[in-house]
């Protein structure tokens, strides 16, 4: 991969793990596809290289370790941590490069002040904002629900999007948000958290008939944080084994589990340790094939004022494989899902889940309207025409202008952390 005249890389920085950001992961290898290098500054795992190229997309690994589930303290020093260092390496692989454009991923808003020296220089610079900071810090931290909190978030992210030339977000709710904020509307571009089909694709995977060897299988795949009930669909599954004992049922939970809710304690006390299986958390890659050999998806969610805001990916990547599929009642959910396509449930009530599942397992017909319009929903909205979206942006903002010949890719990606 070479960077030609007229076609600069762009620089994308993350706060996560490259390789475990479906959004982040779509975004850089569609700007790959169209032409255009991307070199991505993320979060760096113990034991894995500082350097590395991923379907085309170089990445630079900071050596910056996630502390999920630690206090407030922690996350704002891995949060400070993280912006030196990724400051300091943007920096110093742009005198190389030559950025025509940088993206940054939130959450934190704040972390886009990281390419100060950039945008200095008259690089512009994306903010991409994936959720809702204040709403998020306020769930999730109670003391940032005290007023002067609440006014330092909201502060942060004024500041941080009126700093960047342009801003993205995942759905109309939160674009609705900004605009209610006072940010100016042709400043802020919708891209849906949408998969992509090439990935998420039923066709390429064996197809499994619905309860074929007499078990019902409920999938989830995510994280297994507060954020999600999963505590909830535990307490269903008991439930429907003692409302239907002739039914065989079993519970596949693929994603990290970081210990903030006693799950494997709640699936010991409930009885139903033996149904219930911890897979730990998958590539991306092997998400299509775990979902495939599944009946129904599950994407239970807590309701919060953030996740009033939110929109589960999941529910798009069960649809996609063509699985009925089984959500929290949340407003974007409603909004994006009319009546007859995803089954939903009151957030928090396990009654209503464990019924929610049983009419799909009991009305075939039903089941399969569900299947087909939530896939008619889901190819409307796929990435690959959202992308469309994404990419104009890109290359509407980017600034070529003349490649310098050190701009040229110096082959491997060289180490950019900081000493």
């Amino acid at each position: 991969m070479t960077t030609t005249r007229g076609q600069r890389p762009i620089a994308m920085v993350v706060h996560s793990y490259y390789e475990e950001d479906p959004r982040v992961r779509r975004e850089a290898e569609a700007v790959v596809a169209s032409g255009r290098p991307v070199d991505v500054f993320a979060l760096r795992n113990p034991g894995d290289p500082a350097t590395g190229v991923l379907d085309g997309v170089r990445i630079h690994r900071l050596d910056v370790q996630r502390h999920q589930g630690a206090g407030i303290g922690r996350y704002l020093l891995e949060y400070a941590e993280f912006f030196l260092r990724s400051m300091f390496a943007l920096a110093r692989a742009h005198r190389r490069r030559r950025y025509a454009l940088v993206q940054v991923h939130s959450i934190p808003d704040a972390l886009v002040f990281a390419t100060l020296p950039l945008r200095m220089a008259g690089v512009p610079v994306i903010l991409d904002l994936h959720e809702a900071m204040p709403e998020f810090f306020r769930m999730r931290f109670p003391a940032a629900s005290r007023p002067v909190v609440q006014a330092a978030l909201v502060a942060q992210e004024r500041a941080a999007i009126a700093f960047s030339s342009a801003a993205i977000t995942v759905n109309d709710a939160l674009g609705d948000r900004l605009t209610g904020m006072g940010v100016p509307s042709d400043k802020v571009t919708i891209v849906l958290n949408s998969p992509r089909l090439a990935r998420f694709d039923a066709g390429a995977h064996p197809v499994r008939p619905f309860m074929v060897d007499g078990v019902l299988r409920l999938v989830y795949a995510g994280a297994l944080s507060t954020v999600y009930e999963i505590d909830v669909a535990l307490d269903a599954v008991a439930r429907i084994v003692a409302a239907r004992p002739d039914l065989p049922v079993s519970l596949e939970l693929y994603g990290r589990d970081f210990a903030e809710v006693p799950l494997h304690e709640q699936a010991a006390a409930l009885g139903i340790t033996d149904l219930v299986s911890f897979h730990g958390r998958v590539p991306i890659e092997d998400v299509p094939g775990k979902l495939a050999a599944a009946d129904i998806g599950l994407a239970p969610t807590r309701r919060t004022e953030f996740t009033d805001f939110s929109l589960s990916t999941k529910i798009f990547e069960y649809a996609a494989m063509g699985k009925p599929v089984v959500a929290s009642r949340l407003p974007m959910v409603e909004a994006m899902f009319p009546p007859g396509t995803v089954a939903t449930y009151t957030a928090g009530d396990a009654g209503e889940l464990a019924a929610a599942i049983l009419r799909l397992v009991d009305d075939a017909e039903d089941r399969a309207n569900h299947v087909a319009a939530t896939g008619t929903i889901v190819r409307e909205i796929a990435w690959e025409r959202e992308s469309i979206r994404y990419l104009d942006l890109v290359e509407r903002l980017a600034r070529d202008g003349i490649s310098s010949p050190t701009a040229r890719d110096p082959g491997p990606p060289a180490d950019t952390e900081a000493p």
